[in-house]
């Protein structure tokens, strides 16, 4: 399938590259070079990152903290690798919004579906920051939710993974990977993609989500020109 529009999710640990915190510059490089290669073939991007390289509200929990506190602090990390990966765009000269569902008026504009889109359709690269903007919500929910709300074809999981497996891959060297699976057989299977409420949500829209390593040179790119990169989950 040819794709028009995308949201591509990716992790928070994804930015720290070989570090143990916060972002590895080399990395957010890397990951804007290969999205203004998507945007200049035509593609529409629109981006939700997590937080977890600064914080995450189920870890401040662990250590006694108020839930809802956490996933706040949570949420602005969010913000944080949003503004981060925004400056790399532009520093590549790709045209960005960052959209955030907590109101940061000065830093980024709040979330409006209808100028999400009109920036997609200008060709601008939309990130979404802060989640869904509640609490107990991850961002693997927040990135279904957009991807619905602004028509995306597809959700694009770059984790480090080159896609689902049987059984884990890095602890089981006889793991099989799918090229191709169903929401269902996921669930039968219990199969870890995304936390429960993503990808029920994900399942009832028939947003297929295509699960790739997005640390690997030029996959995203060649995901989006029609290689078969990664895993297709759908409904068929």
């Amino acid at each position: 399938m040819q794709y028009k529009r995308v949201l591509l999710k990716l992790s928070g640990e994804a930015l720290m590259g070989n570090r143990q915190y916060g972002i590895d510059p080399e990395r957010l490089s890397e990951y804007a070079k290969e999205i203004k290669q998507v945007v200049n073939n035509g593609i529409e991007v629109a981006i939700v990152i997590g937080g977890g390289n600064i914080f995450r509200g189920v870890a401040g929990e662990g250590n006694g903290m108020d839930r809802v506190q956490g996933d706040h602090m949570g949420m602005l990390a969010t913000c944080i690798n949003g503004l981060a990966l925004q400056s790399a765009l532009e520093d590549e000269g790709v045209h960005t919004r960052l959209q955030t569902a907590l109101e940061i008026k000065e830093v980024a504009e709040p979330y409006i579906k209808r100028k999400a889109i009109r920036h997609l359709e200008k060709g601008r690269v939309v990130i979404f920051g802060a989640g869904t903007g509640n609490p107990y919500f991850t961002t693997d929910t927040a990135a279904v939710l957009r991807a619905i709300e602004v028509n995306a074809d597809a959700i694009l999981k770059g984790t480090r993974v080159d896609g689902i497996y049987t059984s884990d891959p890095e602890k089981n060297k006889d793991a099989i990977k799918f090229e191709n699976i169903t929401f269902k057989e996921v669930l039968d299977k219990g199969l870890k993609v995304m936390d429960m409420t993503a990808f029920t949500l994900s399942e009832e829209n028939k947003l297929p989500i295509i699960v790739f390593d997005m640390n690997k040179k030029g996959n995203l790119v060649k995901l989006l020109s029609g290689e078969k990169i990664g895993t297709v989950v759908d409904n068929q």
